[in-house]
């Protein structure tokens, strides 16, 4: 029988463990996917620390993968992915055979993502997680873990819909931030205003935002006086991707008549799942299409999610987070989802490549050691900054 190498939790709050296990093999409509980048999400860290989602221990962590199909299940071929295919992802099961800290995980076919030719295994697996995040919150309809039924770019019509509609994003520079941003400007919104640091500023700009807002310099408690000065129009959706009480208070404050607040946190304000006052709703993003695939309606418009982002990212209208390199393949993974956990990343996923023939489009210099250090592996770690101790 095939093995792979993986990083075990034995048990809930217990250390990462590298072990030996069988390489899984994909069921009807799966893939097997050789994973070439894995990204780290702040998810991770709550997965390791208090078993947050999980089924059952022991348990292998990682939420973002990006690779090369290596085997089909059932049903797929025929379907668009076939062998060879190069593909990035988020897990929808929180079983071991699904995790990405490993060499190898099995997803859904259809709930992957082609990457184009211009992007690297590293660049592609700092999308998948966000990128959901972004959309559902933004698009889906109103419901429990729902976000703001705003008609999609990818659907008819919908591309620049909403032109001299303001937005709002607390946490630009956030990796869900920056792909709210993006698909913002798609969809025609304009002022984009964002919070983020001064020096993060032509970042969050290059995404989209036509104004940003100093957080270190603008209270939030102050925000709305800011706001003021660039807008008076009603704001029909606030994304909030720091989710703490601070933003959300000063988020809620600002959204108009029939608007929605999105929180990537427990709503600490409003009512969730409930039309208010003058019509406005707070909605709990969820950024994986699991709870929607329960069900037809669900399934029908996950379907046109992964398809309409699929041919965004085909025409290179969305771009990755910026990633920076880090060593250790996945004996370095801990520690870095520790820094993750505790907010000790800026402004980028960090990001980690073995020098194979999956790791990207370019080797690093460091590459060759590290790669006969750990049989050959190869793995792209990348951190995922989506709350505020992140962005400066």
């Amino acid at each position: 029988m095939a093995t792979q190498q993986t990083l075990f939790i034995p048990a809930k709050g217990a250390p990462f463990t590298l072990v030996t296990r069988p390489i899984p093999t994909p069921g009807p409509g799966e893939v097997l996917v050789k994973l070439a980048a894995t990204a780290l999400n702040p998810l991770d860290y709550f997965i390791q620390l208090v078993g947050f989602a999980i089924e059952e221990f022991p348990t292998v962590a990682g939420c973002d993968g990006a690779g090369t199909i290596e085997a089909l299940g059932e049903g797929v071929e025929g379907t668009g992915r076939a062998k060879g295919d190069r593909v990035a992802f988020e897990r929808l099961q929180f079983t071991s055979d699904y995790g990405t800290f490993q060499q190898y995980a099995l997803i859904d076919a259809k709930r992957t993502y082609k990457i184009p030719a211009a992007l690297s295994f590293e660049e592609a697996s700092t999308m998948s997680l966000c990128l959901a995040t972004a959309a559902i919150g933004l698009y889906t309809p109103h419901g429990p873990r729902g976000g703001a039924a705003l008609t999609a770019p990818w659907e008819d019509g919908g591309l620049g819909k909403y032109k001299d509609q303001p937005a709002l994003v607390l946490g630009g520079s956030s990796s869900v931030g920056q792909f709210v941003l993006q698909l913002l400007k798609l969809s025609g919104f304009s002022p984009i205003i964002t919070t983020a640091s001064a020096r993060n500023e032509a970042y969050v700009r290059a995404a989209g935002a036509t104004h940003v807002i100093d957080y270190q310099k603008t209270p939030y408690a102050e925000l709305s006086g800011a706001v003021a000065q660039i807008t008076s129009a009603p704001f029909p959706v606030v994304f909030d991707a720091i989710g703490f009480e601070d933003t959300q208070r000063a988020g809620w404050a600002l959204v108009g008549p029939k608007g929605t607040l999105l929180t990537v946190r427990e709503p600490v304000v409003g009512k969730l799942d409930t039309e208010l006052e003058g019509g406005r709703r707070v909605e709990y993003v969820w950024g994986v299409v699991n709870v929607m695939d329960r069900e037809e309606g669900g399934r029908k418009w996950a379907d046109g999610m992964y398809a309409g982002l699929d041919a965004i990212l085909a025409d290179g209208h969305l771009r990755p987070n910026k990633w920076e390199a880090v060593e250790g393949g996945l004996a370095g993974i801990p520690e870095a989802v520790e820094k993750v956990g505790k907010l000790q990343v800026s402004g980028a996923k960090l990001d980690l490549a073995f020098c194979t023939e999956f790791a990207g489009h370019q080797t690093s210099p460091w590459c060759p050691a590290m790669a006969a250090s750990l049989a050959q592996q190869s793995v792209a770690l990348a951190y995922a900054s989506s709350v505020r101790g992140t962005l400066g």
